[in-house]
């Protein structure tokens, strides 16, 4: 048995930030944020719709799509590195949300590999017990963790939310996963927590908590290392890059897919893109084109699926999934 999709579902906020609504806030332009980013607009949270309730809204559109009820859920896990509190958990505020009353719940911070590293989680429970219902979710606002005065960051980043209602089939699926980090490499793209209160660990040096960035360092490791664990993923399962029908990679910069998908000869038609209108999402971003491909009927039964990601930590990692 393998973790296989029963549905999907994602929410954007309702606020659109253009390149020239950026253009009012720092010094940069439409031109130069698209030449190096490929970005066009990005979402922003407005009230209500807090990291869970974005979470939540999505959720209930997988489930309703899943034909499961909240009720029937085993498990909830978030994935995201901008949580609603420090505690308690986003997934157990999406679990009181949606009524999931039978399912325990956690987050899990792997930066933006947080969608992936919950579908290698996820997979785990599935082996040991197939019937388990599973709503796994990679929720972010990231507005409220950027600097709006720091041009390299700010026009990066978007708000959003994406699940998938997971259980257990003999066909379809997971099929592999290649997981890594390094967090010799952390301050090379890194968030201060809040201040401590315990002056003996207070950070002297601290910035504030919101994204720091060395963007050109980022681009060199991130197409490298994505590079390498699809590389490896696909000689460890046999497969070769034209065995691969979709592609849906972290919609991170289209700078990194380009360059990336020129490294590993993934031709344009298999490869799905919404950077240009949602920015990097982070955990989010993944989960969020699945869904739009999905709904969109780009995704049918028995295609093969390579996702991958990079981000904070450093995480990285690439999967192989049967749709």
């Amino acid at each position: 048995m393998r973790a296989a999709v029963l549905g999907t579902g994602s929410c954007l906020p309702e606020k659109v930030l253009t390149n020239t609504d950026l253009e009012k806030l720092v010094e940069t332009s439409d031109e130069w944020i698209t030449t190096r980013t490929g970005i066009r607009t990005r979402r922003i949270a407005g009230p209500g719709e807090e990291n869970y309730k974005l979470a939540s809204t999505a959720a209930r559109r997988a489930l309703e799509m899943a034909k499961v009820t909240p009720e029937e859920l085993d498990l909830v896990v978030v994935a995201t590195l901008t949580p609603h509190m420090m505690m308690p958990s986003s997934a157990c505020f999406v679990q009181a949300e949606i009524g999931a009353v039978n399912a325990f719940a956690y987050d899990l911070n792997a930066a933006c590999s947080g969608f992936l590293y919950g579908l290698d989680l996820v997979d785990s429970y599935i082996a040991r017990r197939p019937d388990m219902k599973i709503l796994l979710i990679g929720s972010e606002t990231l507005s409220a963790r950027v600097n709006w005065e720091d041009r390299n960051t700010c026009i990066l980043f978007g708000d959003g939310a994406g699940a998938c209602v997971i259980t257990g089939r003999e066909q379809g699926g997971v099929v592999a996963s290649r997981l890594l980090s390094d967090g010799r490499l952390w301050k090379l793209l890194y968030m201060d927590s809040p201040e401590s209160r315990n002056s003996a660990i207070r950070q002297p040096d601290r910035k504030g908590c919101y994204i720091q960035m060395s963007g050109r360092d980022v681009f060199k490791y991130a197409v490298r290392a994505m590079e390498d664990a699809v590389t490896g993923l696909l000689l460890e399962t046999g497969t070769s890059i034209d065995q691969v029908d979709l592609m849906i990679p972290h919609q991170a910069n289209i700078r990194i897919l380009g360059k990336l998908m020129e490294r590993l000869g993934v031709p344009d038609e298999k490869l799905y893109i919404n950077v240009d209108k949602y920015g990097n999402t982070s955990a989010a971003s993944i989960p969020i084109a699945l869904d739009e491909a999905n709904r969109q009927g780009i995704l049918s039964r028995g295609q093969r699926i390579l996702l991958c990601s990079f981000g904070g930590g450093f995480t990285w990692g690439a999967l192989l999934m049967d749709w």
